[in-house]
Parts: C-alpha cells; sequence; structure tokens
C-alpha cells in the first residue's frame, strides 16, 4: 500500500489524526488534553461521588449538599475574566496561559486534599468544639476546588486554541471535549470500585489521591507546551485593554444574547438532577455506591453518542438551532424514564434514563456550541475571552441547578413525608419526582427561547463541506 493512501486511511478511520499539525505535533497535542483528563476525574468527585456519600453515608440534608456543590458557581461568572486576563497577561518569559494552568492546578490539588477530612467533620464523625467548622471547611474546600477547575479549563483550552493552527484549531478543541468526557467515564468506573467498600478511611484515601493524580496530570500537560517569548520591561508596562470593551466587542452579534441565554436555560435544565441522581438511585431503588457511580460512566457514554450524532446530523449541513430543539426533546423523554423507573422498581430503565440525559444533552451541548461559533470573538476578544464566556454561561447555570434541586427536594419531601400532599405522595421519591418534571418544564421554557433562533437562521450555518467527528468546535 502507498504512503498517500496509508495516510488516507489513517486520517479517516482516526478522526483526530489529522489534528496534530507542525506547531502542535501529536504527541504534545495527547499530552496536553491531560488536562482535560484531570478536569473530568474532579468533576466526577463533586457532581458524582461525594454528593452520593454526604447524603446518603454522612446522611445530610441534600440541601446542605447542592449549596456546597453549587459553591463553584460563585467562581463560574468570572470564567471570562479569566480567560480575559490570560490573553492580556504579560510577563518577564513572555507566558500568558502556563500561570494560570498551573495555579489552577494547584487550587483544584488543595481543595481535594482538605476535602474528605471537611466532609467527616461536617457528618460528625470528629468531635469538635468550633461552631460551624464542617460547614466553613467543605465550604472552603468545594471553592477551592471549583476555582482549580474553571481556572484550569478555561487557560488549558485557549493555550490549545493558541497553539492550533486555523485549519486544525476546531480539531483539536474536540479532542479535548472527548478527553473531558473519557476523563469522566473513565474515573467513575475506578472511582466507583475503589470506593464499594465504603470505609471513612478509604474516602480519604481515594479523594486525596485522586488530588494527587490531578496535578501530576496537569504538570505533564503544561510542560514545555507554551513557547517562551521574552517580554521588555516596557511591554510589561503598557495599558491593557479594558475587559468592558473586550466583552462589548464579543457581544457585538445580534443573537450572541438570545444564544446565552438558551445555554443557561437549557444548561440548567439538563444539570438540575446532578446532586439528585445517584442519591435517587440509592435511597429509593437500593443500589450500591459502586452501582450509583457507574450512572456517571452511562451518561458520558450518553454524551458521546449525542456527539457522534450531531457531527453526522452537521455534515450533512444541519440547522444547529433546530438540531438543538432536538436534543431538548431526546432530554424530556429521558426525564420522563428516570420519573417512571421509581414507580416500577427498575434500575435497568433508570440506567437507560441516565444514558439518555448524556444523549440529549451532549446533542443540545454540540449544537449550541456549533451556533456558538458565529459569535464574533474578534479585535480586544480573545479566545480566552470567548471561551471563557461560553463556560461561565454553562458554568453558572449547572451550579444555580443544583442548589435549587437540592432545596427543592428537600422542602417537597419534608411537607410530602408530614402527610400535607396526601397519602398517595407520602413517600421519599415525591421531591426527586417534582424535581423532574420541573426539569422538564425548563426544557420546553428553553425551546420557546430558542425559538425565534431558529426562525431567524433558516439556512444552515456555512463550515467545511465534510464534518466530521473530529470537526467539532467546543
Amino acid at each position: 500500500m502507498s504512503q498517500p493512501r496509508l495516510i488516507h486511511l489513517t486520517k479517516r478511520f482516526l478522526p483526530f489524526a489529522d489534528a496534530a499539525s507542525t506547531e502542535l505535533p501529536l504527541a504534545q497535542l495527547l499530552r496536553l488534553s491531560l488536562f482535560q483528563v484531570s478536569v473530568g476525574m474532579a468533576t466526577v468527585m463533586l457532581l458524582g461521588t461525594l454528593n452520593r456519600v454526604m447524603i446518603v453515608e454522612l446522611s445530610l440534608a441534600a440541601t446542605i449538599v447542592a449549596v456546597m456543590i453549587a459553591l463553584p458557581v460563585l467562581i463560574a461568572p468570572f470564567r471570562a475574566l479569566m480567560g480575559f486576563r490570560s490573553d492580556t497577561h504579560r510577563s518577564a518569559i513572555g507566558w500568558k496561559r502556563v500561570p494560570y494552568l498551573w495555579f489552577g492546578s494547584l487550587w483544584q490539588m488543595g481543595g481535594l486534599a482538605v476535602m474528605p477530612f471537611a466532609l467527616l467533620v461536617l457528618g460528625g464523625d470528629v468531635v469538635h468544639q468550633v461552631p460551624f467548622a464542617g460547614e466553613v471547611l467543605a465550604a472552603l474546600a468545594f471553592l477551592m476546588t471549583g476555582l482549580g477547575l474553571h481556572m484550569t479549563q478555561t487557560a488549558g483550552l485557549a493555550l490549545a486554541s493558541d497553539r492550533a493552527t486555523d485549519e486544525t484549531r476546531p480539531r483539536v478543541v474536540a479532542l479535548l471535549y472527548v478527553m473531558f468526557l473519557l476523563g469522566m467515564g473513565v474515573s467513575a468506573l475506578i472511582i466507583g470500585w475503589l470506593l464499594t467498600d465504603y470505609t471513612p478511611l478509604r474516602l480519604i484515601r481515594v479523594v486525596q489521591g485522586a488530588a494527587v493524580a490531578g496535578l501530576v496530570l496537569n504538570l505533564i500537560a503544561l510542560w514545555k507546551q507554551e513557547q517562551v517569548r521574552p517580554m521588555s520591561a516596557a511591554e510589561r508596562a503598557e495599558p491593557r485593554p479594558s475587559f468592558r470593551d473586550a466583552w462589548a466587542d464579543f457581544a457585538k452579534g445580534g443573537i450572541a444574547g438570545r444564544l446565552l441565554v438558551v445555554v443557561f436555560l437549557g444548561t440548567m435544565a439538563f444539570n438540575m438532577q446532578d446532586v439528585l441522581l445517584e442519591p435517587y438511585g440509592g435511597e429509593i431503588l437500593g443500589l450500591s455506591i459502586s452501582s450509583t457511580t457507574l450512572l456517571t460512566a452511562m451518561w458520558a457514554a450518553g454524551a458521546l453518542l449525542g456527539f457522534g450524532l450531531a457531527a453526522r446530523v452537521l455534515a450533512r449541513g444541519g440547522n444547529p438551532y433546530r438540531m438543538s430543539a432536538a436534543g431538548v426533546l431526546v432530554g424530556v423523554a429521558a426525564f420522563s424514564t428516570v420519573i417512571f423507573a421509581a414507580p416500577m422498581n427498575s434500575a435497568a430503565l433508570f440506567f437507560a434514563g441516565a444514558g439518555l440525559i448524556g444523549l440529549g444533552g451532549g446533542y443540545f451541548a454540540v449544537s449550541t456550541l456549533m451556533a456558538a461559533m458565529t459569535m464574533p470573538a474578534e479585535g480586544l476578544a480573545g479566545r480566552g475571552l470567548a471561551l471563557g464566556a461560553w463556560g461561565a454561561a454553562q458554568a453558572t447555570a449547572a451550579g444555580l441547578s443544583t442548589a435549587f434541586g437540592g432545596a427543592i427536594r428537600d422542602w417537597v419531601n419534608m411537607h410530602a413525608m408530614a402527610g400535607d400532599l396526601g397519602t398517595a405522595l407520602a413517600t421519599k421519591a415525591t421531591g426527586y419526582s417534582v424535581v423532574y418534571h420541573i426539569e422538564i418544564g425548563l426544557l420546553f421554557l428553553t425551546l420557546a427561547v430558542l425559538g425565534p433562533l431558529v426562525t431567524r437562521m433558516r439556512k444552515p450555518i456555512g463550515g467545511p463541506a465534510k464534518f466530521g467527528l473530529a470537526d467539532f468546535p467546543t
């Protein structure tokens, strides 16, 4: 077989083989993508394993757990600012992204390192005389971890985008998105296996092991990734552009505001169950920790499937806004499936619903992200600002929805178990069911906001003649 044909076959069957370039060889690209694995692992700890442990094993109220997990939302709106600062950062050696990657890694490791001890104090396993010590320590741990996640991911994506060429940039960022999902899926399997027999000591070992693993992965990822470009004292002293001017430059497109609202509402709809899905399996269906942790792997598999399906439709010139609506409708079916799992006492139906949530959410995310690529991000608005703004919309919605989900579940169950809602609803499943119904309502609201965008852009967004898995922008 001739070498040109071999190269052609390699690019055809290995969708990310053509993401490499002279500026960013494949080996360096794969090494850089490890920061997404680290972020995915920490996300599993926050949104999957730890919330189940706090609610079921430590018997904490879902409201407290939801607030703790939602605390990183306080950092999320600043992702756009973080990205902008990394765009304009000035140092003697010329680094822009690496300092944010490094300090983000330190914050992430520090938060996870103290997390298990804070949770044990919060759960009452440790005797102490300090008022609210558990709440304060746990809140600081979640804030530190959230700050590290947002800073690392924003700077890492911007660095990868900087190093890629105009031709390979969508494929490079697509690879990083897939690595994030793979990091979540693989980490969920490993963490679930390690916590099959739960003990407080094992919890400490697993969480602190994840902290060390995340730091090591990020160190490997950022090593010699950004070129050193020395800056003179005069260059460093020059005034920086203002964030307000850069944001106005980014949002000058007519559809930017409505599209970000769509992203916000859709993310809230798909993520309100984050703090409740695993406890729902453990408390209502009686599943073990290892079994409920597999739900994250099911979600990741569904998201990857949605990713591939969206890429196939986009290759045929599909309208991304209409595709977003299709993802929302899949979400409606997904939450309906999860709701019926309790009265039917079916773990299989529950796992199927978790996979469908990932499928609908992934399809929705891919489609809206493709539409977001048409929003202007030129002039003062650099890549860090664009990626930060997108991440801020998603992360803010995810954090708020998590807090609301836990609070609503506790409030409804308090009245349900007291008999205020009638005998038929006097079960612990009532609170969960109400949250899932609210999510369905938010999905229909997302469709209402999305409608004008569909009618405004009747023609598909222009792009490459062939759009495959490797061409997805995120």
